[in-house]
């Protein structure tokens, strides 16, 4: 089976290129929503020890804990420290269940991939990107979001000339939904000639 990583800086496009993935039959792991719902109800309690103040109604307020990490940027490290494993541990699962049923690729849709140095665990790596001013469009028209939330995320993340050295493909989604499935399309066609060779090495036990 090939493992391609899905990622790219916020705003990018990620959820849309996904979605073609899964549009063509293909499994993708969804990192950001493992975290929503471990946050939901399983590392709230711990969370909270370590962040207090960082729940509503019993589960993480991201905004509230985002509040503290920009705060203390060097609290991410902490936080990481809580929530990764957890997610690493889904991802797995996740693989697995692919590899049982038979799947000949599978996507990890994950953030920060390049960030934590996960390279190797992938046989392909997908970037998307876009302009820097049609991400700050997007990214600050979402709810919640401010400038300063903005740039403490952007400050996490490695350069956009970096994340397309290391891509295998880059997908630019700047344009219409249409042109990046074609992307994604293009892309498909060309995987199968890849060598698979990280679950055996890196998710199988």
């Amino acid at each position: 089976m090939l493992i391609v990583g899905l990622t790219g800086s916020i705003g990018m496009g990620k959820s849309t290129a996904a979605a073609r993935f899964r549009a063509r039959g293909i499994g993708v792991f969804d990192a950001d929503a493992e975290v929503h719902r471990l946050y939901a109800g399983p590392l709230a309690e711990e969370i909270e020890r370590a962040f207090p103040g960082s729940l509503t109604e019993g589960a993480v307020d991201r905004g509230k804990l985002a509040e503290h990490v920009i705060r203390s940027p060097h609290r991410f490290k902490e936080l990481e420290a809580i929530v990764h494993p957890r997610v690493h541990a889904a991802e797995r699962a996740f693989l697995q269940a692919e590899q049982a049923n038979g799947a000949s690729l599978a996507v990890l849709e994950i953030p920060l991939f390049l960030e934590g140095g996960r390279d190797e665990h992938v046989d392909a790596i997908v970037v998307v990107t876009a302009s820097p001013e049609i991400q700050r469009e997007r990214v600050l028209s979402r709810a919640g979001m401010t400038e300063e939330k903005f740039k403490a995320i952007v400050a996490r993340q490695i350069t956009e000339a970096e994340k397309k050295v290391r891509a295998d493909f880059v997908v630019d989604t700047s344009g219409s939904i249409e042109s990046c499935n074609s992307q994604i399309d293009v892309i498909i066609a060309k995987l199968p000639a890849l060598s698979a060779t990280a679950y055996e090495e890196f998710w199988r036990d």
